[in-house]
């Protein structure tokens, strides 16, 4: 079911119009509503592909935002397919999509016999036992009966990391479409629902899934060589300005699931010049899950970390511990070395410096470990903190970047360069098969996991934390050339986040 813009043929002209788009009734029953849907966009199907090319313009926008939320090579579902035109341009994996209409599925499944088609309503969706990694409702919201019923029923074909994916027309553009048709410049429409990213937001809670972003796009529906490109990517996403964008767009998961199994755990744990904290992490380092592994990483020391990781390992009898020695630089470098050698299921940065409590690291694992969040960040700006902790230029920095990323990445971030970051071994793996997407920028390796996140449309929730000053060697941040970096990387989020279309 797609709202094309269309034609100037008057409602006479349609069989099935009485029953199908008539404005003086609305239906009084489900089946007498989705009844007339059908013989709508079966009717529609006959001019679908024509007026589509005539707003193609339109469409290769939507296109390319879906893209931008839904990742090449899944397994997608889209409710509501029409002529598959958006499902196949996702190119999944495993493509499979429904629509209410037989004569749409019909031409879907000639123009796309790789895919899979099936004629069914949203509100009466059922694929068995089938599970999907995006689920794609476009345009089609209004369209439905029972909102509620339909997302209810997309958890029948959701897992623990499934993503929703909803566009739908801007109540502000109201006046507007109903002016065009009122004028024959649209293609007539039954009663279509107009809501809010409010209303959907309740509407999915109380089918148990969570909003984990919102964002409004296209401000000009109409293709204008050059003008578009710059409006809709430029312009569209800036304050004040987005609230008369056409579309808004929503992304969701699961939650209120069964709690995961018991997991194991790897904390990877970047340490140069750190030597005199080394055996307290090792003592500290709480039992988490079913099974829990040190890993040192070991980065260039002047003095004598290595060695002390060394013996710590040695003689820690009972205790799972890895020394790993760095090649390349940077905390980032040593955090990649430390996944990719690391068995667990979880895995989780903590700074040798030990300003964040290894005890506090059982509160992480609750946190993934129950679906609380797909990515778990550390905050130190809740609770009262060491004075000499954080200096007072690099607590304003740290808001500044918080509050900016915040923005670029459509969720908050209180504070954006914690080094305490948890998450699941499968969903790094997404996360670093996407890395090219920004490019190797980052060499915190801070920056680089929050946008992959936000790419990946993750869930990122933050674990308060109380923030102590180390009591063993001297900080490797150099907070002006530091500073001058981080911009620089908030200005590549900006421009693969924030500023697309």
């Amino acid at each position: 079911m797609t709202s094309e813009a269309a034609g100037s043929r008057q409602p006479k002209d349609y069989p099935g119009w009485a029953r199908a788009v008539r404005k003086d009734r609305l239906p009084s029953r489900k089946e007498e509503h989705l009844k007339g849907i059908e013989e709508f966009f079966d009717h529609y199907s006959a001019d679908v592909e024509a007026w589509r090319r005539r707003n193609s313009g339109y469409h290769r926008a939507i296109a390319s935002l879906a893209r931008f939320y839904v990742p090449g090579g899944a397994r997608v579902l889209e409710v509501g397919s029409g002529t598959g035109d958006l499902l196949a341009a996702l190119e999944p994996r495993r493509g499979v999509g429904i629509d209410i209409s037989g004569e749409m599925v019909r031409l879907a499944g000639a123009k796309y016999p790789a895919l899979e088609f099936h004629r069914m309503a949203a509100e009466d969706l059922d694929l068995g036992d089938e599970k999907f990694d995006y689920i794609v409702l476009s345009d089609l919201a209004g369209f439905l009966y029972d909102i509620h019923q339909v997302f209810e029923r997309l958890r029948s074909v959701s897992h623990s990391q499934t993503r929703v994916i909803i566009n739908w027309y801007s109540l502000l553009w109201q006046p507007v479409l109903y002016l065009a048709e009122r004028l024959g410049l649209k293609y007539p429409q039954p009663i279509v629902n107009w809501t809010t990213k409010e209303d959907l937001t309740n509407l999915l809670y109380l089918a148990d899934f969570e909003v984990v972003q919102s964002r409004p796009h296209i401000l000009l529906p109409k293709h204008i060589p050059v003008v578009s490109t710059l409006v809709n990517r430029f312009l569209a996403p800036l304050p004040i300005i987005r609230a008369f964008c056409v579309t808004n767009w929503l992304v969701a998961r699961p939650m209120r699931l069964e709690p995961e199994r018991p997991a194991s755990v790897s904390v990877i744990c970047p340490c140069r010049n750190e030597a005199g904290n080394i055996q307290q992490i090792a003592d500290r380092l709480p039992a988490m899950g079913s099974h829990t592994e040190l890993i040192f990483v070991e980065g260039h020391s002047k003095d004598n970390t290595l060695e002390e990781c060394r013996r710590v390992a040695a003689n820690s009898a009972g205790k799972d511990i890895q020394v790993l020695v760095q090649e390349g630089r940077g905390k980032g470098d040593a955090v990649r070395l430390g996944y990719s050698k690391a068995a667990g299921d979880i895995l989780m940065i903590l700074d040798a410096d030990i300003s964040v409590a290894p005890e506090d690291l059982v509160d992480f694992y609750e946190a993934l470990a129950s679906h609380k969040g797909d990515f778990i960040n550390g905050c130190r700006l809740v609770y009262s903190m060491d004075p000499q902790a954080m200096r007072f230029l690099n607590l304003l920095g740290n808001k500044f970047f918080a509050l900016l990323l915040s923005k670029l990445m459509g969720q908050p971030i209180k504070d954006s360069l914690c080094g305490t970051k948890v998450l699941w071994r499968k969903t790094y793996v997404e996360l670093a098969a996407g890395r090219p997407y920004f490019g190797d920028f980052d060499p915190f390796g801070d920056f680089d996991l929050l946008f992959g996140a936000a790419k990946l449309n993750l869930k990122i929730t933050e674990i308060p934390i109380r923030y102590r000053q180390r009591t063993y060697g001297s900080t490797n941040i150099n907070r002006f050339a530091d500073g001058s970096l981080l911009l620089r990387m908030c200005a590549k989020a900006a421009a693969k986040l924030f500023f697309i279309g």
